[in-house]
């Protein structure tokens, strides 16, 4: 039996849409496009829009495919083209703000309750306001620190945490209302 290094697979398709071989970008793209249009959603509520920003990101992709230097994931420097074009598209369309705020409080709010479907959460999400949603998917889903939000975002490190504490916030104050709803005490 042949073992065929999954690795080694991924690095040739790569070279070869680098090469602008068309099968091998549409490789990329039919592997990838699911997840990153996901990675998209997060940030954009409007799932067409969400869309065109992948579309656009992918172009990116491909663009600068040359520059991926296999090291670290794939996967992971796509996902951050993507995160980057959605902040660019939030940016161009005016739709970020961030109020300087020096709140700041860390509390215990790190668990959902499980029996919320992905469709209730990514509501919960979407509901609210553009700069705290960004700063909480940055930070919460990508993993991002304060500092790295701030920097990439130009504001002060400061109004990153206050502006994930705020989303915190709404966002606890959302589930109570949907756990209240759903138990028939609304």
């Amino acid at each position: 039996m042949k073992v065929i290094n999954l690795h080694q697979e991924e690095e040739e398709i790569i070279r070869l849409a680098v090469e602008n071989n068309r099968h091998a970008q549409q490789r990329i793209y039919s592997k990838y496009a699911s997840k990153m249009l996901s990675v998209c959603r997060q940030y954009i509520k409007d799932l067409h829009q969400a869309e065109d920003t992948m579309i656009t990101g992918f172009m990116k992709v491909f663009a600068n495919l040359g520059r991926f230097e296999h090291k670290g994931s794939f996967e992971g420097w796509i996902r951050r083209i993507m995160v980057n074009e959605c902040i660019s598209f939030l940016r161009a369309q005016k739709k970020i703000s961030f109020l300087e705020d020096v709140y700041y409080k860390e509390d215990g709010f790190n668990n959902i309750e499980s029996n919320f479907s992905v469709e209730d959460i990514q509501s919960l999400i979407d509901s609210l306001p553009d700069g705290y949603r960004m700063i909480f998917n940055l930070y919460a889903i990508e993993g991002f620190k304060h500092k790295e939000i701030a920097e990439q975002l130009g504001i002060n490190e400061g109004t990153s945490k206050s502006q994930y504490s705020h989303a915190k916030r709404m966002l606890q104050e959302q589930i109570n209302k949907l756990k209240n709803y759903q138990n028939g005490t609304a």
